[in-house]
């Protein structure tokens, strides 16, 4: 009877996140995960995962190609600059901290280029077990959850406009549901700005993959493999589209419309996967590593963009 009540929250849940902001779904999702917990876990695991590609992908057809590379121009530099300097700092705290060295270097991933998706792209490239996997997971979803909350209300307390808040969500915010999310809430250039930015920042995914095949080096015979976000390049091509072929206007709002509503779907969806288990098993001095260096790109940037 417990069961069949979880399984249709669940679906009431899901059907409501459809109408309801991404804040409010995320937060919906959370609420689920640690009362009665989420009925289907791997469902809401795989499914995220594939909505968020092709709610990203619909929010290409909204977008002109030259508006957003002048609002990512500046943002390029950032980008650069914070993934190399968080990077550095993370393996430098992890040593101090004396954390696992695969654990630092998958948060300080995740902190860096783009949360779950990088963390999940680099695991298996420098052999991380899974408890490593999962700690690394625990701390940066958690933060992410706090920042879609608390992101929005502080660039409006400090009058940011919308090409800062976008640039600095883009940088500070890890992945890139919640990078969408908190500036789809301050609105729809800050959205375009973040997109953009947080896209150019998680194609860093491939070269540093690369790098950690050469730092974490394997035995000889052992096979290696790279997870390439193909839906990055599935977003540009969409922008190039909307820029040079013209469509007709109900079929350019109806599929931003449902980009929109897909992304409110996966974030109650992630929100629904969070474990209090797999918050308690990341110890202290992961979540340490993962609130400073949160806080490092954060300030920074904010300071940067203000």
């Amino acid at each position: 009877m417990k069961e069949n009540i979880s399984k249709a929250l669940f679906v009431v849940l899901i059907v409501a996140s459809v109408f309801v902001s991404p804040a409010i779904a995320l937060f919906a999702g959370i609420v689920l995960a640690l009362t009665i917990g989420n009925p289907f876990p791997l469902f809401s695991k795989k499914v995220s995962k594939y909505l968020l590609q092709v709610a990203v992908v619909g929010l290409g057809f909204g977008m002109n190609l030259h508006e957003s590379l002048a609002a990512g121009k500046e943002g390029i530099m950032f980008t650069i600059v914070s993934v190399i300097g968080v990077m550095t700092i993370g393996w430098l705290l992890g040593r101090a901290f004396g954390i696992l060295p695969k654990l630092s270097y998958l948060i300080s991933a995740g902190t860096a280029i783009c949360g779950g998706s990088a963390i999940a792209a680099v695991a298996p490239v420098v052999k991380a077990d899974d408890d490593e996997t999962s700690m690394s997971l625990a701390v940066i979803f958690t933060l992410n959850a706090v920042a879609l909350f608390i992101f929005p209300p502080i660039g409006h307390a400090l009058g940011l406009d919308q090409q800062q808040f976008g640039t600095w969500a883009a940088i500070a915010i890890h992945d890139t549901s919640s990078v969408v999310g908190a500036a789809s809430i301050y609105g729809d250039e800050a959205l375009k700005v973040a997109t953009t930015i947080k896209l150019t920042r998680a194609l860093w995914i491939i070269p540093l993959s690369l790098v950690s095949i050469l730092i974490f080096r394997q035995k000889k015979g052992q096979k290696t493999s790279i997870s390439i976000p193909w839906f990055i390049f599935l977003f540009i091509l969409a922008m190039v589209f909307n820029t040079y072929v013209t469509m007709p206007e109900l079929l350019s709002k109806s599929i931003s419309v449902f980009s929109h509503k897909s992304l409110s779907v996966t974030l109650f969806l992630i929100g629904s996967g969070m474990s209090i288990e797999s918050v308690r098993k990341t110890g202290l001095k992961p979540i340490l590593l993962g609130v400073t260096l949160w806080a490092i790109i954060s300030v920074v940037t904010l300071l940067v963009v203000w």
